[in-house]
């Protein structure tokens, strides 16, 4: 349920769903006077923000699935009776999968991380350790307090964090990680890692509330305060797991000394609530650890490989930094030799963390290729400018069944395009514009430049214009620094795949 929340900004005409307009009026006695979205990331609820006209503000949801909504409704009340900082219910309706709930405002605490980063520096200043202190302090609460009252009955999809959750998360590891990374692996010897990490995890006390998303994004700040969100995937399991996901939120950069720090500030809050075994629970919390660490490139692989979804993109390459340092400082006491020769892969891999364009005064121009179907590509310079062309005029080799599994760099397709009508003077044009820019950008002393080439599946027309164009200016300007990255390329139909997996529509 994360995204931006808070005081109104100017009015935006966003159509309200009619349950939300009538549970805003049944609570402020007022209709809604602007309404806004509200980003929802990967879910697929639909959220706004309503403002009426005496400045009042809340946040309207409308979920699909009615029992993702029973547990978050379930888990809410429960956190209130308790005290806990989630957001109040002003009005539900059930059958329609809608409620009303207080605004938390716009600032989450990655927004606080980042914000503190700005002015450059590695260490979070004190106010922002502060306020970790005070989310690792309360997160036992919601842990054993939480973990006694709430219904597991409800929970969605599963009761308990048990070895099937835990199997599906490392299945998604695989599937969506590692095959569209391209990363190779023995599938027999993973599947018995797998068995063993799952079996050590289980070792440890599996009765507390386990939130499954205790990160940044959904937690938000007001006043200085933490406020709760995105808990509608909680289930008993062990208490390792969200104080894991907290410290190892890779995006928030804490760093080991940190971590370090802030982890014995929530066991000295947990032994408020029960008796410590410290040695062991740091034992099955670097277990912990990287379990979450692989859910959290499945994700990414999904959402980001898959779905082309920038934020999820963008959240490989930390992720990966964050996994080699895990792996440098030790690893788990259970002996997994698959599982970590993939991850030592995943590390070495320079597709999954492209090395960042040296601070040197040198012009680096960022080429691509991508899916229209997929969305945009991330912005490689960092600020937002640059060219995108589309080549969905020119012929589609895609179509000819023996171009399917190939690529725009394979030289049947390029012989195809070079003779294709018109499709010489798109690349004239294209190199004319971007020749022009260059040279402005030169002078200008900029650093970076992103174009980009985008057709239909990203595999055949984008991928050749965008390699003629790294070539052409390679050649041109030999002291510009060029970098190509085709965005589809961990998607593309393999030798053997069926001709259907590839680019074949106009």
């Amino acid at each position: 349920m994360n995204g931006e929340r808070g005081p109104a900004r100017p009015e935006v005409t966003t159509p309200v769903p009619t349950v939300l307009h009538r549970l805003f009026e049944q609570h402020f006695e007022a209709p809604p006077a602007s309404v806004e979205p509200v980003a929802a990331d990967a879910s697929g609820r639909t959220m706004l923000r309503l403002t009426g006209a005496d400045g009042e503000t809340a946040i309207g949801v409308v979920g699909p699935n009615h029992d993702e909504n029973r547990a978050f409704l379930s888990f809410t009340r429960t956190f209130l009776d308790l005290g806990l900082p989630v957001p109040e219910l002003y009005a539900v309706d059930e059958a329609a999968g809608a409620w009303l709930e207080e605004d938390l405002g716009r600032t989450t605490l990655f927004d606080a991380v980042l914000e503190a980063r700005a002015g450059g520096g590695g260490a979070l200043p004190e106010p922002v350790v502060a306020l970790y202190r005070r989310i690792v302090a309360v997160l036992p609460r919601f842990q054993v307090e939480g973990g006694r009252a709430g219904d597991y009955g409800v929970a969605y999809p599963r009761a308990d964090f048990d070895a099937q959750a835990m199997r599906w998360d490392l299945s998604y590891f695989k599937y969506h990680f590692l095959m569209l990374a391209h990363i190779p692996f023995h599938e027999d010897r993973l599947g018995r890692d797998f068995v063993r990490l799952v079996d050590f995890l289980l070792e440890t006390d599996t009765r507390h509330f386990v939130y499954r998303d205790f990160q940044s994004r959904n937690i938000m700040v007001r006043d200085g305060r933490p406020a709760f969100l995105d808990y509608q995937g909680g289930r008993r399991g062990a208490l390792q797991y969200d104080v894991a996901s907290l410290l190892h939120d890779a995006k928030a950069g804490l760093g080991d000394p940190l971590r370090e720090v802030l982890l014995e500030a929530y066991l000295d809050a947990l032994e408020a609530h029960l008796p410590v075994d410290r040695e062991h629970f740091a034992a099955h919390y670097r277990g912990y650890v990287l379990l979450r660490t692989l859910q959290a490139l499945g994700t990414y692989g999904y959402r980001g490989f898959y779905e082309r979804k920038p934020r999820f993109l963008e959240s490989v390459a930390p992720r990966v930094t964050d996994l080699e340092r895990f792996l440098e400082s030790g690893f788990v006491q259970v002996d997994l030799p698959e599982l970590r020769a993939v991850l030592d892969r995943v590390c070495a891999s320079e597709e999954l963390r492209p090395p960042p364009a040296p601070d040197d005064g040198v012009l680096t121009v960022h080429v691509g290729s991508f899916s229209y179907k997929r969305g945009y590509p991330c912005d490689r310079g960092g600020h937002g400018g640059g060219m995108v062309f589309d080549c969905r005029a020119v012929d589609n080799p895609g179509r000819n069944p023996a171009y399917a599994r190939l690529s725009g760099r394979d030289a049947p397709v390029i012989s195809f395009l070079e003779s294709v009508p018109g499709a010489r003077s798109f690349l004239a044009h294209a190199e004319a514009l971007v020749d022009a820019q260059v040279e402005v950008y030169q002078e200008r002393g900029f650093q970076a430049l992103d174009v980009h080439f985008g057709c239909t599946g990203g595999q055949h027309r984008s991928v050749y214009f965008a390699e003629r164009l790294a070539l052409h200016l390679r050649e041109r300007y030999p002291d510009v620094r060029v970098r190509v990255d085709h965005s589809e390329a961990v998607s593309w139909a393999p030798p053997g795949a069926p001709s259907d997996a590839a680019d074949v529509s106009s």
